[in-house]
């Protein structure tokens, strides 16, 4: 299977309020936008989400309304520090502060207005040995 786009649709009844956080946010370009869908895209396609409100008069069998919770959304980036700099500068609000994970990540994290958990992640260095005792087969 090719595919031309992948991007996760989260249902939720504050479409207009996420699509404005993540154009603000993070600089996605709207795509296409109606009373009951938004689709965002960066700029470089490197990223493409959507969102849907729950009454979507097309909406294929089985989403309801994302609850916030079982899933974590991972944005990975070159320097999460400078992210999380330019994240706060633009009056979001941080969950999670920046911090180095001894399992080689430098994140920080917040959730959207749908209650979607977002880590902004940078991939760094674990410290020595970390892994070792989770790597099976060895």
């Amino acid at each position: 299977m090719r595919f031309s786009d992948r991007y996760p649709i989260i249902v939720t009844p504050h479409k207009n309020a996420c699509r404005d956080f993540w154009v603000h946010h993070f600089d996605l370009q709207v795509g296409f936008d109606s009373d009951w869908f938004v689709w965002l895209t960066a700029a470089d396609g490197s990223l493409s989400m959507a969102f849907m409100t729950p009454d979507h008069p097309s909406a294929p069998p089985g989403p309801e309304a994302f609850s916030g919770t079982g899933m974590c959304f991972e944005l990975q980036v070159e320097d999460a520090e400078a992210e999380h700099a330019a994240f706060l500068a633009a009056g979001g609000h941080v969950a999670y502060p920046l911090a180095d994970e001894a399992f080689g990540q430098r994140r920080f994290g917040f959730a959207d207005p749908s209650g979607l958990w977002v880590d902004v992640v940078q991939q760094i260095d674990p410290a020595a040995g970390y892994w070792d005792r989770y790597m099976q087969g060895q």
